[in-house]
Order: C-alpha cells, then sequence, then structure tokens
C-alpha cells in the first residue's frame, strides 16, 4: 500500500474506517519502508526497529558467503558460502499434486504447511485452516536452510536475525503475542535464541498453496491465492477471524479461551495481489452452494494516472471493511481505552503508472555476464574461450560468476568471488549492456518493445560501494555484492506482472504510517521523513516498555515516532 493510496481512498471515502482512524490520529505522510523494500526485510523492519544493515535480512531469497550450502553434513572445508532462502515452499509436505488437474505432475505447497490438519496436503474445506497450530515449526524444513559454519546445524529461520524482535521483548515482559502472515516461515519474527516461541499464537497459512473455494473446489484458475485477488480477499479472511478471535480473548482458531495478546496483528495480500495480477475480483455463493467468479480486471492504476483501477479499488474496499471488523469487535469488547490501532505496509509498489513499466528478461544478462567473466579468465583456452565457456557453463563444470541473486524491480548479484575486480565487472557489463523490455499493453493495444540503456538500471554499487550503500563493513558476509537501483518502472519478469516490490524508487517504498490511541496519540499529520523501522520502539513505548531494549534500536539509534508522547 502507498501513501497515496490512503490519501485517493479517505478523499473518495470520507465515511470509511480508514477516513475514521485518520481523522482521530497520528497519519505520517511522508514514511518509507526498508531498502530493499521486499516483504521479509519489510516486515523485519517493523518487528526490530532495524534495517538489513542490523537485522542481516537482505531479502526472502538471499545468500551468504558466510554459511555452508543446505544439507551440508561436514564444515571441516573452508566456508563457501551458500543460499539463505527463507521462503514458500521451506516446508515438510511441499509438494502436493494439483487439485484440479490431477496426474498432471504439477504440485503446490500445502496450505497447512506440515500437513497438520489436510491429509497429504489435500485440502477439501479450506476453513480448516482455522485450527493450524499455533506453533508451526513442525512445517518448516530445516533441509532447505543454510548451515551454521559453528554448529555444523541448519540456522532455524529466527536465528538467521542478528538481533531481537518486540515479540520477544513483549514475550518476556510477561505478556501474551500473536501475529499472523503468509508462510510458516516468518516464524522468523520470534527473534533468535528463541526456539521460535516468543509468538504465542502464530497463524500462518500458506498463501503460495492452490486457492480452494470455501466449497472446496480449486478456483478455475488452477493457481495459488496470491494471483486470483477474489482469492486472496478469501485468504485474508481467514488471517481477519484469526485476528477476531484473538481481541474477542481466544487463540486464533476461536476454540480455546486464553487471554487478549498484548500485541497481535496480521498482513493483508489483496491489495498487492491487486496491484499487479489481473483477475476476478468477487466471488459469489450460488443458491446450489456452488461458487461463481466475476468477470476478469485489470490490476493496479488507470494508465498514465496513480488513481487505482477497479481491482485496486475494490481491494481498498475490503480492506476498510475488514478492518472496520476489527474496530467494532475492539469496541465490543470494551478495548477501545487500552488499544491502539496501527496501519502500515512492508513495502509498496513500483511502478504504479502501468504506461511507466517496461518488462526485462534478467536470465539472458547473468548468462551473457557469466560468459563474458569466464572468457575473461580463460583466454587461452582450448578450442576457444567462447566454446569452453558456453559448453563449460552450461554442463556445470565451470562455477558461474553470479551464483544467487533475486531480481524484481532492483538488481542483486552474489558472486562466487568475492573481489572489487569481479563486482567491477558485473557492474560494468550491467551498465554498457542494452536491455530488451517489453512494454505494457494498453487496452488491448501492443506497445511493443524499447531498448533501454544500462541493462535498465538507474545507479549500480558494487563492493565497497554496495557494503557502503548498506553501511556495513566490506568483509560482511550478507549484503549482496553488485546492487542496482531500477530506473523507474522498470521490472524484471518473462511474466505478465505490472508491477513489483523490492526496489528503492518512491514507489517502492512511500508507504503510510497510521497511528490511532484515542487520548494517548494526539490527532496531527505530520509531513517529517520517518521510516517504518521506528514502529517497533513506538509500539514498545505504547506498552509501557523500554524502545531501547531493541538491539536494533541501540545500533541504528531508531526513534520512537515524533510526537506520540
Amino acid at each position: 500500500m502507498h501513501q497515496s493510496d490512503l490519501e485517493w481512498y479517505v478523499a473518495n471515502h470520507p465515511s470509511s474506517e480508514l477516513a475514521k482512524l485518520v481523522l482521530g490520529g497520528a497519519e505520517f505522510n511522508n514514511a518509507h519502508t526498508s531498502d530493499p523494500s521486499d516483504s521479509d526485510p519489510g516486515g523485519t523492519a517493523l518487528m526490530t526497529g532495524g534495517d538489513p544493515r542490523a537485522t542481516g535480512v537482505y531479502y526472502d531469497v538471499e545468500y551468504s558467503h558466510g554459511v555452508f550450502p543446505p544439507g551440508t553434513t561436514s564444515c571441516s572445508a573452508p566456508v563457501p558460502g551458500g543460499n539463505a532462502i527463507y521462503d514458500s515452499p521451506d516446508d515438510t509436505l511441499n509438494a502436493v499434486p494439483d487439485l484440479l488437474n490431477n496426474g498432471s505432475g504439477n504440485t503446490f505447497p500445502s496450505f497447512d504447511e506440515g500437513g497438520s490438519i489436510y491429509p497429504n496436503g489435500v485440502d477439501g474445506n479450506p476453513g480448516a485452516i482455522m485450527n493450524l497450530t499455533p506453533h508451526p515449526q513442525s512445517g518448516l524444513n530445516p533441509a532447505t536452510f543454510p548451515v551454521d559454519p559453528t554448529t555444523c546445524q541448519p540456522i532455524m529461520p529466527w536465528d538467521y536475525l542478528k538481533v531481537n524482535t518486540i515479540f520477544q521483548v513483549i514475550h518476556n515482559a510477561g505478556m501474551r503475542t500473536a501475529w499472523s502472515d503468509k508462510h510458516a516461515i516468518y516464524t522468523s519474527f520470534n527473534g533468535p535464541g528463541s526456539g521460535g516461541n516468543s509468538i504465542d499464537d502464530f497463524f500462518g497459512p500458506e498463501i503460495d498453496s492452490q486457492a480452494v473455494e470455501p466449497n472446496g473446489v480449486p478456483y478455475p484458475q488452477d493457481d495459488d491465492w496470491a494471483h486470483i485477488d477474489a482469492a486472496t480477499k478469501q485468504y485474508d479472511g481467514y488471517k481477519v477471524q484469526a485476528v477476531i478471535n484473538e481481541l474477542d480473548g481466544y487463540d486464533h482458531s476461536g476454540r480455546h479461551k486464553v487471554d487478549v495478546p498484548a500485541v497481535l496483528g496480521m498482513n493483508f495480500q489483496a491489495v498487492s495481489v491487486a496491484e499487479k495480477v489481473d483477475s476476478p475480483g468477487t466471488i459469489t455463493q450460488n443458491p446450489d452452494g456452488s461458487y461463481t467468479l466475476g468477470p476478469k480486471q485489470l490490476s493496479g492504476y488507470l494508465p498514465g494516472t496513480t488513481t487505482p483501477g477497479p481491482l485496486l479499488a475494490s481491494a481498498l474496499d475490503y480492506v476498510d471493511a475488514q478492518l472496520q471488523r476489527m474496530v467494532d469487535t475492539i469496541h465490543k469488547d470494551g478495548l477501545q481505552s487500552s488499544t491502539a490501532i496501527i496501519v502500515t505496509a512492508k513495502h509498496g509498489q513500483s511502478p504504479q503508472d502501468p504506461l511507466l513499466l517496461k518488462r526485462i528478461k534478467d536470465g539472458p544478462i547473468i548468462s551473457a555476464i557469466n560468459e563474458a567473466w569466464c572468457e575473461q579468465q580463460n583466454p587461452t583456452a582450448s578450442p576457444d574461450p567462447t566454446t569452453y565457456c558456453t559448453n563449460g557453463l552450461s554442463a556445470g563444470t565451470i562455477t558461474p560468476l553470479i551464483v544467487a541473486g533475486t531480481d524484481d524491480d532492483l538488481w542483486q548479484s552474489y558472486l562466487s568471488v568475492k573481489t572489487q575486480d569481479a563486482a567491477d565487472f558485473v557492474k560494468n557489463y550491467l551498465w554498457n549492456h542494452s536491455a530488451t523490455a517489453v512494454l505494457y499493453n494498453n487496452d488491448g493495444v501492443n506497445r511493443g518493445t524499447e531498448q533501454v540503456a544500462h541493462s535498465g538500471l538507474a545507479q549500480i554499487y558494487a563492493g565497497q560501494e554496495a557494503a557502503a550503500f548498506f553501511g556495513v563493513p566490506y568483509s560482511d558476509p550478507r549484503y549482496p555484492d553488485v546492487f542496482g537501483r531500477v530506473q523507474v518502472g522498470v521490472v524484471y519478469t518473462g511474466g505478465s506482472k505490472i508491477a513489483e516490490h523490492g526496489g528503492d524508487n518512491p514507489g517502492d517504498r512511500d508507504v503510510p504510517i497510521l497511528v490511532y490511541a484515542p487520548r494517548t496519540v494526539k490527532r496531527a499529520s505530520n509531513g517529517q521523513w520517518v521510516e517504518t523501522t521506528q514502529v517497533a520502539p513506538t509500539i514498545l513505548q505504547l506498552l509501557g516498555l523500554d524502545p531501547s531494549s531493541l538491539q536494533a534500536v541501540q545500533q541504528e539509534g531508531t526513534q520512537v515516532l515524533p510526537g506520540l508522547g
């Protein structure tokens, strides 16, 4: 969600729940998420008060020069580096057959992560997901995690964090904690040394699983919950119900009476999906119990503007209605005088104006860089450097220079050779390369392709420059060896998405922060630069706890949001 989305929605829906929260709360209209603005560092910033320099979390799919690869059982050799992937499907049951086209060989992760609810992961009743265990660690698969050189054991997601979290501080103060998110892997928010137990009630239905209508019939698009807007709303609805159950003093399932958590919340996916995936936005139940999907709608913003299109406007309506359900529950339960509501986002999305979109395939660029590096390193190879490198790389007998990285609307490369010369080689190649971009198809009018200079990048940081950009020593093993900010509109994809996140352009980072706490937080509109890292110490202060008990707050000097008293 962008700050501009909040402003547009409130202006056009003055009686909405979001408008009421803005009118009665402190709105920070110059707020910015983490950099990179991916879900994992963005969410981690909210929970720790720190950017990647403190947390060590740069992306959900990253690499570290300081670990052994997943699956390593002997750690006597020099540390080679390896993937540090904390993303779906890092679960035990990660190959559920496609329910709509069984026998096709297509698979999905299981909705319940570890298969604790659905036998063999086959989801015939998506509503049963409410009974998911509050500690889904059994669904994680340590064999997919990087290996610690000291212990030679897989690093669990909460132990990969370098600093503690709000959940640890609040839990250690004797208060109950709860959170709902899109993967079980976000048990990382428990924090290092917690054993995964500082979030008392974690609810993480797997969003990358197959989308199933409420009656157990797979959606006809045969995709996951994150690529069909109507399904995303259904999916978000389970997490909303979890929050409402917790506000009522139960666990997320609504079956066990416990206590209202001191901190609880969830992430919505509907807005993100509606910003980049064309799909039906509604699902209606028929008299016979079946369901009918509404017509396919275009995602994102109206061409040439930052005005939400019909699908995105519908997603904002949905989020607003669910916030109203939560607020109504808070009032019903008499919690209004003791409850603060914070609305913000892990990240934005870029570009907002679809006419700026330029889709570039990064795979051919990476392959060309690896071949060029190989040829430079083997100038006398037989029969000739080009043949030697092309055949050797395809056969896997030559180690590529770029061994990992995720390019969404940014560029990140991790190199097998961690030297300044190698990083400069990648930077120079990217800067001198012209890439073919596919433009936005506007109302059926094919706008064709365009040659984009500098591989689609506006600025590139290599080696020492990348370390300085993130504020870490050159020797730090986790930051990308080459990091690039894209030209506004560039998305590295061969698919049909019209926006993406992860980068550091305004569309990626300009998000809302709204704090509503009557009689505690004064109504105000604050235009000074603030960051989502400031949410974590603010939460602790609102709970009467010490913000400086967060290690990232100490390291980065993160301040409580201004003017809150």
